[in-house]
């Protein structure tokens, strides 16, 4: 069964109390842009390539072009990373703990660290919109996403200017069984949704497309324990459970979600 737009607009507050505070930065000087080669995760067939552009008066203009995504399907997208020192960088398939060829939240996240902007094409731009599918850009029926906004100085988290290069994007929604939807019947249920309590979300829309670091930025050994919500701190055990960053509010949204994928799922076999 199809996962919609409809469906997947149930999303928008499931990070609702864990907005990262944000701080207007002093005006500095335009840099020039830095690119971002997207490479695909795992077997997506998913690809593109980004600019960050720093604007004088501190907005940053991101442009996105990305080729293989699910088509007339929405992605939600996000710059990760830390602009406190610490070193997230890209997964590769080593991470792929269960060796079903792709990267789920679950698995990339300890790699690429916490959400530090999400990509919408409209309003919030913080963590909490992290899954605000409706505002994220949808690829067209051939599976190209093209996205490009300018997000103002005041709405960035301190620090992204001056640290865009250890920053990366991520984008998630994958076709594993070349269908050109989301459904259930290529990789089963989202494990990431399920540790929400919340059954019968496709883990195709949640699992990782692609993810791209900027040219020159030096990926080296992630932070033993990974990233702590919303300070990118280290951790003294093992990486963080994502089901706990989302825990606050995702579960009430996701269940909202799972009922609207329910329904037009009985509606479709009526």
């Amino acid at each position: 069964m199809n996962l919609t737009r409809a469906a997947l607009a149930a999303l928008p507050l499931a990070a609702v109390a864990l907005t990262v505070p944000l701080v207007a930065p002093a005006p500095v000087f335009a840099a020039e842009s830095v690119s971002v080669e997207l490479m695909e995760m795992g077997n997506t067939g998913a690809k593109g390539n980004a600019t960050l552009t720093p604007m004088a008066n501190g907005d940053l203009k991101i442009a996105i072009k990305s080729t293989g995504m699910t088509p007339n399907s929405p992605h939600a997208q996000h710059l990760h990373g830390s602009a406190a020192g610490m070193d997230f960088h890209c997964p590769t398939m080593r991470d792929d703990k269960n060796g079903n060829g792709y990267i789920s939240v679950e698995e990339g996240l300890p790699m690429y660290g916490d959400i530090f902007v999400s990509l919408t094409t409209s309003g919030d731009t913080t963590k909490a919109s992290g899954l605000a599918v409706d505002r994220f850009p949808t690829a067209d029926a051939q599976g190209n996403l093209s996205y490009e906004r300018t997000i103002p100085a005041a709405q960035l988290p301190a620090g992204t200017i001056e640290h865009i290069k250890d920053l990366h994007i991520v984008q998630h929604g994958i076709d594993a069984n070349k269908n050109g939807k989301y459904d259930l019947e290529a990789l089963g249920e989202s494990t990431f949704a399920k540790s929400l309590g919340v059954p019968n979300i496709p883990e195709e829309a949640t699992d990782v497309a692609t993810c791209g670091m900027v040219s020159g930025a030096a990926a080296g050994s992630v932070p033993a324990g990974g990233v702590n919500t919303g300070d990118g701190s280290s951790l003294q055990q093992s990486g963080p459970d994502p089901a706990l960053i989302y825990s606050v509010g995702g579960a009430a949204v996701l269940g909202t979600l799972g009922v609207a994928f329910y329904r037009r799922r009985k509606a479709a076999q009526a």
